[in-house]
């Protein structure tokens, strides 16, 4: 089995993609969507302190990374500096 794993600064995310259709079912393609700018982490690189883990659900710039699919996965390495927020569980008041 093999792995990527980032080097430097840069973050390694599997995109969630969701099949976008139309309130009467029609299936929109991918071309003309809209790219999601939220994914889950894979992998980090060698970052001190970086206030993600493995596992964490995140959100990114518009137009950052690289995608690439490895082993029939879509993957996006992304500059840690291209992260805007981490998606975090709140409890309600």
């Amino acid at each position: 089995m093999k792995d990527l794993q980032p080097l430097n600064e840069n973050v390694l995310l599997e995109i969630e993609e969701k099949e976008a259709k139309t309130a009467g079912g029609i299936i929109i393609p991918d071309s003309v969507s809209e790219k999601p700018q939220n994914a889950k982490v894979v992998a980090i690189g060698n970052i001190e302190n970086p206030g993600i883990a493995v596992g964490d659900s995140v959100f990114y710039k518009k137009f950052s990374g690289t995608e690439i699919e490895f082993e029939g996965r879509k993957l996006l390495f992304i500059p840690y500096g291209d992260l805007l927020a981490k998606v975090v569980e709140i409890e309600a008041i």
